[in-house]
């Protein structure tokens, strides 16, 4: 069938509904889908033949961090035409609660619809104040998915609709054998961490105060950042007898993103709330890394509850630091845990993700037709 995903943030910055949408077009294709992808992107940006730029995004606050989103009259007339154009079967829009594409998309569409709800926010009163606006577009919906049970809740407490269960994918593959970056982890011990350095949600701060203990025990143990950010912002953060152990590499290739999850003995996922699934924390479980994450409900459910991952107190460092000392002096348990994680990832790999994403399409289809999308009159 052909497919048109919708992706409502801007492609030339990394975030967690980009790649999952990137991911999600690979693993169509490879079923052999035909898929095009919309989605903002500055006019100078490489991008492969499926994916299209429908112009420049603008950075807008939202749920805790920086979204670049696109919308308007230019975003609206490029949308109407993408979709004329593609003729798809399926139009799959990715939160469409966001003030971008994806909302526009479900206002100028006819036919099936399927929007993916990535967001956990319980107390949303930006998506509370916009209700109504949202809900007529959302009434256009003729299937959803959310990624977490977490964004399912988010969903239905302030819009009052429901969704399937498919959660995010990973491509386990990437992951399973790489190496590890040159003299990494070395005698010493390392702990690493990926993700933006400056977004407080991502919980960097807790992780460096922990550092401060665990580097004053432990002689020689260095801490691995990888990721967009201010590296002597957070270097200022560590005491200064530790800092040279503070290795920062700023933001990474998704190559050299798989070595990094192999070069340390304890991946560590700090965030302190506002997460609806972890897909870092599936990338770092496809590398076998043992992996010690915030007891966030998100992160708990991707773990098994603690079996394939440590958890520690959300926003504590103490916790951390403890948690992290105790794996750092038992290597048969991070051996134990990396088995249990690669065993355990394997729900999520993409080729079983998006057979089920497949199902949800079919059922939005008309029986024994195509379906197509068109361009309605807009709302």
């Amino acid at each position: 069938m052909r497919v048109g995903l919708v992706c409502p943030y801007t492609w030339d910055v990394p975030g967690g509904v980009q790649q999952h949408v990137g991911d999600l077009a690979e693993a169509l294709m490879e079923l052999g889908h035909e898929v095009s992808v919309l989605t903002p992107c500055d006019s100078d940006t490489e991008l492969p033949a499926h994916i299209v730029s429908a112009g420049r995004a603008v950075p807008v606050p939202y749920n805790g961090s920086v979204a670049r989103l696109c919308f308007g009259l230019r975003a609206a007339s490029r949308v109407r035409r993408w979709i004329r154009d593609g003729a798809f079967d399926v139009l799959h829009v990715h939160e469409p609660i966001a003030p971008s594409l994806s909302l526009l998309a479900c206002w100028v569409a006819d036919g099936p619809i399927v929007a993916t709800f990535h967001t956990s926010n319980p107390r949303s009163r930006a998506m509370a104040a916009s209700a109504a606006m949202l809900h007529t577009a959302l009434e256009k919906v003729n299937g959803g998915i959310a990624v977490s049970e977490a964004a399912r809740k988010t969903l239905v407490e302030h819009l009052g609709k429901d969704a399937v269960l498919v959660p995010n994918g990973v491509w386990t593959r990437r992951y399973a054998d790489a190496d590890p970056l040159p003299g990494w982890p070395g005698p010493g011990g390392a702990i690493g961490f990926l993700g933006r350095m400056d977004e407080p949600r991502k919980g960097l701060p807790v992780l460096l105060d922990a550092f401060n203990e665990l580097g004053r025990r432990r002689p020689g143990l260095r801490l691995l950042l990888a990721g967009p950010g201010d590296a002597e912002e957070a270097r200022a953060r560590v005491d200064s007898e530790l800092r040279d152990r503070v290795v920062a590499l700023g933001r990474v290739s998704d190559a050299d993103k798989a070595r990094v999850y192999r070069s340390v003995d304890v991946f560590c996922a700090p965030n302190v709330g506002g997460e609806s699934f972890g897909i870092v924390l599936t990338e770092a479980m496809s590398a076998g890394a043992a992996v010690l994450a915030s007891d966030i409900p998100a992160f708990r459910h991707v773990l098994r509850g603690g079996a394939a991952g440590e958890l520690f107190a959300v926003a504590d460092p103490r916790s951390l630091a403890e948690r992290a000392d105790a794996l750092l002096d038992a290597p048969a348990r991070r051996a134990e845990l990396s088995r249990a994680a690669r065993l355990a990832v394997r729900a999520y790999d993409w080729t079983a993700v998006a057979t089920d994403v497949v199902r949800v399409y079919e059922t939005v289809l008309p029986a024994g037709t195509g379906g197509l999308v068109g361009v309605g009159t807009g709302r």
